[in-house]
């Protein structure tokens, strides 16, 4: 097994010791269980629910032109 430095926020560090502590487990092993959580997770699952999920919208929406006209004008000259 390989060993790794980092420097993680207190609070981060607060919330390892914690746990640690309150599982009469080691650190170490606080942070190896949640880097195997963290890797199994992708990363469409953690930003899923920032997707608009819609079949509504165009399908030349990044693309077309004509769904830019007056961005980035006030509305008042609209």
């Amino acid at each position: 097994m390989s060993t790794i430095t980092l420097k993680v926020s207190d609070e981060i560090l607060d919330s390892i010791v914690a746990e640690a502590k309150r599982r009469r487990i080691t650190k170490t092993r606080v942070m190896q269980e949640r880097l195997k959580i963290s890797a199994e997770v992708s990363l469409w699952d953690r930003m899923k629910d920032l997707v608009i999920d819609s079949d509504r919208l165009p399908r030349d929406l990044s693309t077309n032109k004509k769904y830019m006209e007056g961005y980035g004008k006030s509305r008042s000259r609209r």
